[in-house]
């Protein structure tokens, strides 16, 4: 039972070492992202602003290859605007 258990572990290592997957993790980083713009209610300018220009670098990145910094990019985004909503969904019960 527990090298099954190990087995599985292993295999799921290796899917997630894959280039294949980390190639999917930024275009559905970038995809989370355009969505999030989508529904975002009232956001500042500068935020907008700041979100386009990483997007565009994490494109840049994947266009070069460079999947890793694409990734990072991407996850500092989807963070940032995830922290910006949950921020403006508490302000906004208080009312």
């Amino acid at each position: 039972m527990k090298g099954t258990a190990l087995s599985a572990l292993f295999a799921a290592a290796t899917l997630l070492a894959s280039p294949v997957f980390a190639d999917d993790l930024c275009t559905i980083n970038l995809q989370k992202i355009n969505d999030m713009q989508a529904t975002a209610g009232n956001t500042s300018e500068g935020l907008d602003k700041s979100v386009t220009e990483h997007v565009d670098e994490a494109k840049q990145a994947q266009a070069s290859g460079d999947t890793a910094k694409c990734i990072e990019i991407t996850s500092k985004v989807v963070n940032r605007l995830e922290k910006t909503d949950k921020g403006s969904g508490s302000s906004s019960g208080g009312a």
